[in-house]
């Protein structure tokens, strides 16, 4: 399924978990699965990781991993670089194929 939302795009939360509301950041994996996506800094996770030995030898360090988790594509809306505020996205279609344009200020998003 095509969405407008890519990787390395800077997005804001719009609705989810209180302390995750209003939070910027990149987006730094796409799921278009699940349409889910996983943003630096936002939906923080904790695992308790147990000791492994690898294969090479070597020994993973027991303890608390803290891992951003996905959220749901909807969840997020996509930062317009020229005018810094969330927009919904449209497509523009010319010669040299579709572009994704700022619904607010029109402007091209590469």
């Amino acid at each position: 399924m095509k969405v407008k939302i890519r990787k390395g795009d800077t997005v804001e939360v719009i609705s989810g978990r209180l302390e995750d509301k209003g939070k910027r950041g990149e987006v730094i994996n796409v799921f278009l699965d699940d349409r889910r996506v996983v943003v630096q800094g936002v939906n923080i996770r904790t695992k308790h990781q147990k000791q492994v030995q690898t294969q090479a030898g070597r020994n993973m360090n027991p303890g608390r991993i803290q891992f951003e988790g996905p959220i749901d594509i909807s969840n997020v809306m996509l930062v317009c670089p020229k005018c810094g505020e969330p927009t919904r996205v449209g497509v523009s279609r010319d010669d040299e194929g579709a572009h994704r344009v700022c619904k607010n200020c029109e402007a091209t998003i590469e």
